[in-house]
């Protein structure tokens, strides 16, 4: 058994994440390649994890393959998580992913449409009625958000208490839950927002605007076995339990789609780890390098065991959640912490002593990162304890 070392899987991180200079790409497509997918539940992610990597991108050209080349897409998938994914990966996320949550969300949403007694009939039956509804009614539009939908297909404006018995009840109309159902299923997509990149009131378009016949079906043991071949690749090696976390699946579900990869076990400090079978050689130590990730980028958020690259800064950078916060990074371990201020500056915390050279470094991102934001002041999704301080 190959054994890979801490070392090795810093420098496979920053190699194959594009973070140290010279892996640096202004493609915004390849970067969200280089991890698989981006996380988008903070809209600020998606842009701040592409600056990172690139060199001269801006949030223009993230917009720009967004919204007009359209070779990304954002929808819910693994974890019933938000994701930024290149449109050639979807199929893939559909099928092992995104059905399964679609089929639970009309499951959950139909349970709670019973129990409010609101619906005469078949409840399943009349919610694939308002579905199809309104993804006619978005396609007549072209691009809309969830108000001007329910002024189109009166039947989303039913209203459902889902606590009737409880303080905070408070009834709801059903638009957001057909609307999140339908994307799920691929039907619909989250498009151009309404306000800047880091906003997350976005319109609706069809999945038509973006694949004209739809999303492309395939078998779901394929596209399991792809999204791990994928994983493996920008992740890789790492243990099964960090396969499971990431994909939110059962073990058994893993076992079985590993059984359709080539893989190999590797020694991780005496901790079994899988790696594909044609991706063994060593990865040569880059330059010594810097970076400032977003909050949630898909660096530290790709593995559930993290000391190896997180140390003792966990308490410091991550919510109760498990979300992290801004990270800093000094060749390929976590060392400090960032904040934007109201104002728009840049603050930052080192947790350990990292060096003249590496500060100096540091800094350098910091003023990359505060060019990047530009008027822009992006609110937060979550509180980190760091962030709190930095910005109090």
């Amino acid at each position: 058994m190959r054994s890979i070392d801490v070392a090795e899987r810093r420098a496979r991180l920053a190699v194959r994440h594009r973070l140290a200079a010279a892996n640096r790409t202004d493609e915004v497509a390849e970067i969200v390649r280089s991890l698989v997918v981006l996380h988008a539940t903070d809209p600020a992610t998606v842009f701040l994890s592409v600056g990172a990597r690139s060199n001269t991108a801006t949030p223009a050209h993230v917009e720009q393959a967004l919204y007009d080349d359209r070779t990304l897409l954002r929808l819910l998938a693994m974890r019933r998580t938000m994701f930024v994914a290149p449109i050639e990966l979807v199929p893939v996320l559909q099928a092992s992913c995104a059905d399964a949550l679609a089929h639970k969300q009309r499951r959950t949403y139909g349970k709670y449409l019973e129990q409010a007694g609101v619906i005469d009939g078949d409840v399943q039956q009349w919610l694939a009625e308002v579905e199809a509804e309104t993804h006619d009614a978005l396609l007549a539009r072209g691009a809309a958000t969830g108000i001007q939908l329910s002024k189109d297909v009166p039947r989303l404006r039913t209203q459902v208490d889902t606590a009737p018995d409880k303080a905070y009840s408070k009834p709801t109309n059903i638009t957001t839950w057909v609307l999140v159902t339908l994307g799920c299923e691929g039907r619909i997509v989250r498009g151009r927002p309404n306000g800047s990149w880091s906003s997350s009131q976005y319109t609706w378009e069809p999945i038509e605007s973006w694949l004209p016949h739809g999303v492309p079906s395939m078998p779901a043991e394929q596209a399991r076995a792809e999204l791990l071949r994928q994983w493996l690749h920008a992740f890789g090696p790492a243990p099964i339990t960090d396969l499971k976390w990431w994909t939110g699946w059962g073990v058994g579900e893993v076992r079985k789609a590993l059984t359709d990869l080539d893989v190999v076990e590797v020694d991780l400090d005496g901790t079994t780890g899988l790696l594909l079978a044609d991706d063994v050689e060593p990865v040569a130590t880059p330059e010594p390098w810097a970076s400032l990730l977003p909050a949630l980028d898909p660096s530290p958020m790709g593995w559930q065991s993290r000391d190896w690259y997180l140390g003792p800064h966990g308490p410091a950078l991550f919510d109760t959640n498990g979300n992290i916060g801004p990270s800093i990074w000094w060749n390929g371990c976590i060392v400090g912490g960032w904040a934007q201020r109201k104002d728009g500056e840049i603050v930052y915390r080192l947790l350990e002593d990292v060096g003249a050279d590496a500060t100096a470094m540091i800094e350098a991102e910091v003023a990359r990162t505060a060019e990047w934001f530009g008027d822009v002041r992006a609110i937060p999704r979550f509180r980190t304890p760091l962030q709190r301080e930095l910005t109090a």
